[in-house]
């Protein structure tokens, strides 16, 4: 792509022609070498602060803007990863934590609260880097985790080819590692009486989307808990890891 298009070339060679002009017809008007010197004098002032002029607009005003434009740009991923745990990201987190044998002794540290600060989430993130991730595909309804991936397939893909998500790298990350997931159980004829290698492959796979689920939900409800608290009250009420959520307000 030209780094300037046409009508901006345009546009700037006819705001020099006309100034240019000016200090043509300037110059004609006001004849004399004493007014001469003078205007000569403020177009060197005029020049000179100019680049003063671009230093304000390149190192604050400009960086102000891309700022402005970034938080604009999150706030629309996060829309995006808010329908992505509505459409199958909250199911597909809660049914690979049934299967995980072991998550009891970290859920306690995981399972958001209304009354979290950001020490508790900070806590969370330590929780789930330290746990062992170890899902077995033999404790797995894989039939099951098939069919909703399958469900959902067109979706993911359709997010995967929204170019805004390339500014959100851990997203982008947690949307192929489900979606290929879906198509290593996609393209098994069947999933019965898988041999053990086979098994331990499904098996990192599923590891890897649910640590990666669990982490970027984390990251999502620290959102909403500052930005949106009704949403964030359902999403606690309907937490996926919590056996004991109920959508019913109790209290």
């Amino acid at each position: 792509m030209r780094q300037y298009e046409r009508w901006q070339v345009n546009i700037a060679v006819a705001m020099l022609a006309a100034a240019v002009a000016m200090y043509a017809i300037r110059y004609w008007v006001f004849p004399g070498s004493a007014f001469h010197s003078e205007m000569w004098r403020f177009l060197v002032g005029d020049v000179a602060f100019l680049f003063v002029q671009v230093l304000l607009l390149t190192f604050f005003i400009d960086r102000l803007l891309k700022q402005r434009e970034r938080e604009v740009m999150l706030q629309k991923l996060n829309m995006v990863i808010g329908a992505f745990y509505s459409q199958i990201g909250t199911k597909l987190m809660g049914m690979i934590a049934s299967y995980d044998l072991g998550f009891a002794q970290v859920r306690d540290r995981v399972l958001i609260k209304h009354g979290w600060t950001p020490a508790n989430y900070t806590d969370a993130k330590q929780a789930i880097r330290e746990y062992d991730w170890s899902v077995e595909a033999c404790d797995c309804d894989l039939r099951a985790l098939k069919a909703v991936l399958l469900e959902q397939k067109s979706f993911l893909l359709s997010l995967l080819a929204n170019q805004n998500l390339l500014e959100h790298e851990a997203f982008t990350e947690l949307l192929w590692a489900v979606t290929h997931l879906a198509e290593e159980l996609e393209l098994r004829p069947s999933l019965s009486n898988l041999p053990h290698s086979d098994q331990r492959h499904i098996a990192g796979d599923i590891n890897r989307a649910y640590v990666l689920l669990v982490s970027e939900w984390l990251d999502y409800m620290r959102h909403l808990q500052t930005q949106y608290p009704y949403l964030f009250s359902l999403a606690v009420r309907t937490n996926p890891l919590d056996p004991a959520a109920r959508v019913e307000v109790t209290q």
